[in-house]
């Protein structure tokens, strides 16, 4: 039984008074991995930042992890964020902390209390993203890809029904783009489910998934050839 973690029917997206996309319908199951692309200024952070409720639906249906887009009251965005992982282009890590004080951070404010267990929750998504051994680092003494690897290990600390990968590469050389993308992959292929939004399209070319385009506001499904 496939589960849907993710659906808007007719929604309508605005940025303020202007309109940036209009009667998108979409469904994500638990497990997909999507890419979002489209030029700058089409759409995709706006799609982005109404899915973790910085930006109001007031036209249209919309769902994400059980939570209703519609009507999303303040005080729910906490606990929706909860069910997210959410990772940036620009890492958004905090520079005056150790790479674990910044996970340390995350957890205690989402109600983590147990030291013993954050500890080794730290430990278990360092591993992942194949950072254990630079816990004790502070964010400037890791290079870019590295920041990244943390910024994707926090998204995953309360092990989130959807991440959101907003220009995850965006920042990044070529080379580290491929290391992060494939660490990417690798989650989704854990079970994380994915929605990526990127102008990078030599890594379509390399790792083709299903992919929706933003273009002249409307949001559709591009259908990838087969080389």
């Amino acid at each position: 039984m496939s589960e849907t973690v993710l659906q808007l029917k007719d929604a309508t997206i605005y940025q303020g008074e202007s309109m940036v996309l209009a009667n998108v319908n979409f469904e994500m199951q638990k497990g997909d991995f999507v890419y979002l692309i489209g030029k700058t200024g089409s759409g995709k952070s706006s799609f982005m930042k109404t899915l973790y409720g910085d930006l109001e639906l007031t036209k249209g249906k919309g769902s994400i992890v059980n939570f209703n887009l519609n009507g999303l009251k303040e005080k729910d965005i906490p606990f929706l964020r909860r069910k997210l992982g959410i990772v940036f282009q620009d890492f958004k890590l905090l520079p005056d902390r150790t790479i674990k004080q910044n996970l340390a951070f995350v957890l205690k404010a989402t109600g983590w209390t147990d030291k013993g267990k954050i500890a080794l929750r730290i430990d278990e998504v360092l591993d992942k993203v194949a950072m254990k051994t630079k816990g004790f680092k502070f964010p400037h003494e890791l290079s870019g890809g590295e920041q990244q690897r943390v910024a994707i290990a926090r998204a995953l600390l309360n092990d989130p029904e959807l991440i959101l990968a907003d220009e995850p590469t965006g920042n990044l050389d070529p080379q580290t783009s491929i290391e992060v993308m494939e660490l990417l992959l690798d989650i989704n292929k854990n079970g994380n489910t994915i929605l990526m939004a990127t102008h990078d399209y030599a890594l379509l070319l390399k790792y083709p998934s299903k992919t929706l385009k933003c273009d002249e506001n409307k949001v559709f499904e591009v259908v990838q050839r087969k080389s």
